[in-house]
């Protein structure tokens, strides 16, 4: 909880109280978090399928310029119907860098790097209409309400929440305001996952019985890095601070669009287990050795090595999710879609499918498979996304569709109950841990909402005229 406090002070965030909401987020640990699981009630305004009023010129303000935030700042850009108008970072070289890069034809972003609380005035802007939150995991819920409360709409780096509280702050603040509050979940844009998704919605899979999801990538050695991280390494401090499955969303978002989560199906119980820590721990004593910087860390009990969660929906349908960022093994998301007629997995291999236990699909039959079922925003945007980049492409993919649902007045394919549902499972793994893997209710965000809430759409019958600069 030191953590959380000090980053809390570092922002200018300690002590803000926001106009219907409780701002007591650093209070909350994981076990009180089982108090607010369920509230009573119904929803003040269902922000799904919800259409803003269209912004032909959308005024955007960026927080935090580092890994991520820099990426954003490049890609947007270069989105027609975009005006990047402030930026925010604690290290002014960063926005100063990224300014640099835009075209002055269309951006000369106001940069705040004064203090730690600049980024309040971003927030405070008339001309600002959407707000990208790129910081440390600490920041991102309270980033989020000041921002909405400021009538901005709100795109949050994943997790979005930490905790159960913050899940549901975000909820009731983005219905009260009427502002979008989606995670920029960017998996959900891959190709493949794009792909399995509009097959699943054409019936090729059946009935969805199973899915499985994760995040396998060797970052021993960054969460490490002084470099990466500056002197606060808040990286590490999440994980020597938390147990359970740290960073559920890149597995777990295009899974639940496939199931229909929170829109026609929605989450249940789940379990969770961990191994010990058999790296981390030792990787830390190692170094303080060396460097008395890292001192601090050399009696932290840090999280298990490989984390394994299990999810059952309202339907009786299962999800698998494990985490594990330390174990030298090849990159894998998994992305396993199971039905009563046929199957999908990418990772670690290339993405592959079959209709029966003889094995998978050809190259051709693969071939043939993707130009029936390629869906219509990557049959648009593909090559365009690859050639601007992020991840393949599938940043830019999320980006410019972000970007045209706002241009054109249409609801966003992540809301604040995915934002909700998908990050409260980091909190919910560490209870169920807590409890020697037992199970442990997720609450309904959507309030009962997800019985009758359309699916995402992703025909693109409307929108998709914004154009992309040069």
């Amino acid at each position: 909880m030191s953590t959380r406090r000090s980053f809390l002070k570092w922002s200018g965030l300690a002590g803000i109280t926001l106009a219907g909401s409780s701002m007591n987020t650093f209070a909350v640990t994981d076990a009180e978090d089982t108090r607010i699981i369920h509230k009573s009630g119904s929803s003040r305004f269902n922000m799904c399928n919800f259409s803003a009023p269209k912004i032909d010129n959308v005024g955007v303000g960026v927080i935090g310029i580092g890994n991520r935030g820099k990426g954003f700042v490049s890609r947007l850009g270069k989105i027609d119907g975009v005006t990047i108008k402030g930026l925010s970072d604690i290290k002014p070289l960063r926005a100063d860098e990224a300014k640099s890069k835009l075209d002055n034809k269309y951006h000369n972003p106001t940069l705040y790097t004064k203090n730690a609380e600049d980024w309040k005035k971003l927030c405070e802007r008339n001309d600002i209409d959407v707000i990208y939150i790129s910081t440390p995991w600490a920041l991102h819920t309270p980033m989020a309400l000041y921002a909405m409360e400021q009538g901005k709409h709100v795109c949050v780096e994943v997790p979005a929440a930490t905790t159960i509280e913050e899940a549901w702050q975000l909820v009731e603040t983005s219905e009260r305001t009427k502002k979008h509050c989606m995670m920029l979940e960017n998996c959900c844009y891959d190709f493949f996952e794009l792909l399995t998704l509009n097959m699943a919605r054409q019936g090729f899979f059946g009935e969805i019985i199973h899915t499985e999801g994760a995040y396998i990538h060797d970052l021993f050695e960054g969460n490490f890095s002084r470099k990466k991280y500056d002197s606060n390494m808040w990286r590490l401090n999440e994980n020597a601070s938390r147990n359970g499955n740290l960073y559920p969303t890149h597995g777990l978002g295009p899974v639940c669009q496939i199931m229909n989560i929170n829109r026609g199906d929605q989450f249940d119980y789940m379990v969770s287990m961990s191994s010990n820590d058999f790296m981390m721990g030792d990787k830390a004593k190692e170094l303080a050795v060396k460097d008395n910087f890292f001192a601090e860390f050399s009696n932290k009990s840090f999280r298990g090595n490989m984390n394994t969660s299990t999810i059952r929906t309202k339907n009786g349908k299962t999800i698998m999710l494990q985490h594990d960022v330390t174990s030298p093994r090849p990159y894998s998301r998994i992305h396993l879609i199971s039905g009563t007629k046929g199957v999908a997995q990418k990772y670690p291999l290339p993405g592959r499918i079959a209709t029966s236990h003889k094995g998978w699909f050809t190259e051709e039959e693969m071939k043939a498979v993707e130009e029936k079922y390629t869906p219509n925003i990557v049959k648009r945007m593909g090559e365009i996304a690859k050639s601007v980049g992020g991840h393949g492409g599938m940043d830019f993919l999320m980006d410019w569709r972000t970007i045209d649902c706002l241009r054109n007045g249409l609801p966003l394919d992540q809301d604040v109950y995915d934002a909700a549902a998908w990050s409260c499972i980091m909190p919910l793994s560490a209870e169920s841990l807590n409890k020697r893997s037992g199970s442990v209710d997720i609450p309904d965000f959507t309030r009962g909402n997800w019985k009758t809430n359309k699916p995402v759409d992703i025909l693109l019958e409307k929108g998709g005229n914004t154009k992309v600069r040069g």
